[in-house]
């Protein structure tokens, strides 16, 4: 795609185009460009919210899951537990739980660590 179509693309995205939208989050989810999945989440767009969970998750980036989670994404945040207990991250675990998060609750407690 070249930088003209991808400018196009981008406009009819901005103007409200759906089909736009969903191509630019595909395109950016095989790209790995975490930033025009941001700028896309920003804008509303739940896929690129979902994709960017995804893509944090596999790299393991907490900060980028903690963010998508205190936006408000429950996805981010089921995600960001998950991660958080492979990565025997207890303080992230104790965090969410201290916010009244009973998920994390129940890992630290399974992990003996309240």
């Amino acid at each position: 795609m070249t930088d003209s179509e991808l400018a196009e693309l981008r406009a009819r995205a901005d103007g409200g185009d759906a089909d736009a939208v969903d191509e630019l989050v595909q395109l950016a989810a095989e790209l790995g460009d975490l930033k025009e999945l941001r700028r896309l989440a920003e804008g509303g767009s739940s896929d690129a919210v979902d994709e960017l969970v995804q893509l944090t998750a596999e790299r393991g980036d907490l900060g980028e899951l903690r963010r998508l989670s205190d936006g408000g994404s429950a996805t981010a945040t089921d995600q960001l537990i998950e991660t958080a207990t492979e990565l025997d991250d207890l303080d992230e675990l104790r965090r969410l739980a201290a916010g009244g998060n009973l998920t994390a609750a129940e890992q630290l407690a399974e992990l003996g660590a309240e």
